[in-house]
């Protein structure tokens, strides 16, 4: 649907844009003073709760920022039959942050209450006795598409798990805002401060969910049902069932587009680091089996090998860091093994040099400025590249030196 836009629309999203850039600059200004000073720290809480109270009235003097009615969609509700029509008003995915579309088989009963289960596994509490109940009806629901062999049913599967991946991993984003330490949270304001820049509305929910998150106890958030471990467990589910399903493509792509988190994972408790090492392992694994057919595009070879560089990238400071555990070690011995054999196949076979170096060289840096920790140990992989790189820079300078002197 293309909305038609209007010079009142357009003034109204500068004008709540433009205030939105300068709450982020007084907010980064006050989040390294609020530390010192109570003063400061209250101040900073008022203009927060003013500035979000603002943008939830804002539609009341702007109508146009109000979703039209046959817009709406509630998952729990029937759909509502459009205007001078019998035909129905196709589902969406509902959810915040990643929900959208499913696709081509998203207009189907069966996608629709799919989507309806998995957003319910979500929001059910881990100790209310209907969640076992409501997983294994999703189960269910997802084996009972995958037995016939169908096309269709299995890319309603797909598209319904990958849309509730998306979901599920913005869901954790957030709750992971809340299990961080206050000291990192400072370091955060600078850190980011050009991502929010670029994009401005994703600080605003960043603000309403710290707010949210902090105004609640350790024990009411590990009650909860979006609490960051119990979406951190349904995070792997999700990825075992679209791998089942032959899409774990594209729960890689999107956990190798996941900055914020791998920034936040660092810093969590380490519980849920533990959580986030085993989801970061399997879809490690899944990547390395993307796309090994010798007929395939180089556009799409190209682009396997971009996320395969970004995937290493973000996740290997998390597994130099967060490998050890509370009790006991995250993997056990036989999975560390494997997987640092996977990593070695991987980066060897990215080919370019300088990738290869760049996740080498990150590697290096957090294994050896990480005490607690040993693994993963890519020593001997980091020696080849060292022998290849010297052989290949030897090369480089006997072609050059003969090219010289053929010239004379």
């Amino acid at each position: 649907m293309v909305m038609e836009s209007s010079p009142t629309s357009i003034t109204s999203l500068i004008l709540r844009n433009l205030i939105t850039s300068i709450f982020i600059y007084t907010d980064k200004s006050l989040c390294f003073l609020a530390e010192k000073s109570k003063f400061l720290e209250a101040l900073r809480c008022i203009l927060l709760s003013s500035f979000l109270f603002f943008l939830r009235i804002l539609p009341y003097f702007f109508p146009s920022l109000n979703p039209k009615e046959e817009d709406k969609y509630h998952p729990y509700l029937p759909l509502k039959p459009k205007k001078g029509g019998d035909n129905y008003v196709p589902a969406t995915v509902g959810g915040g942050g990643g929900g959208g579309p499913v696709g081509g088989t998203g207009d189907s009963g069966l996608a629709r209450a799919l989507s309806q289960v998995l957003l319910l596994v979500n929001d059910i509490p881990v100790s209310s006795r209907k969640y076992d109940v409501v997983r294994s009806l999703a189960e269910k629901i997802i084996e009972e598409n995958l037995l016939g062999g169908n096309d269709v049913l299995r890319e309603v599967n797909c598209s319904v798990l990958s849309a509730a991946f998306a979901r599920t991993l913005s869901q954790l984003e957030a709750a992971s805002r809340g299990c961080g330490k206050s000291e990192f949270l400072n370091e955060a304001c600078e850190a980011d401060h050009s991502y929010w820049m670029s994009r401005l509305m994703r600080a605003v929910r960043y603000c309403s969910d710290t707010v949210r998150l902090r105004g609640k106890s350790r024990d009411e958030l590990s009650l909860s049902g979006c609490s960051a471990e119990k979406l951190a467990a349904e995070l792997l589910w999700l990825a075992q069932k679209m791998t089942a399903c032959g899409c774990a493509e594209e729960a890689v792509n999107k956990w190798a587009s996941a900055s914020n988190l791998a920034w936040l994972s660092l810093t969590i408790e380490p519980r849920l680091q533990g959580s986030i090492v085993k989801i970061s392992a399997f879809l490690i694994k899944q990547a390395k089996e993307m796309r090994k057919e010798t007929d395939v595009e180089e556009t799409k070879k190209e682009q396997d090998r971009q996320t395969k560089v970004k995937l290493l990238l973000l996740w290997i400071p998390l597994l130099c860091r967060a490998s050890t555990g509370i009790d006991s070690p995250v993997l056990s011995l036989s999975e560390r093994a494997e997987l640092e054999r996977v990593l070695e196949d991987i980066i060897e076979a990215l080919q370019e040099e300088e990738d290869q170096e760049k996740v080498l060289s990150l590697w290096l840096h957090h294994f050896t400025y990480c005490p607690s920790s040993d693994w993963p140990n890519l020593h001997g992989c980091f020696t080849r590249w060292c022998t290849a790189s010297r052989r290949h820079l030897l090369l480089s300078k006997s072609n050059y030196i003969l090219k010289k002197t053929s010239l004379y």
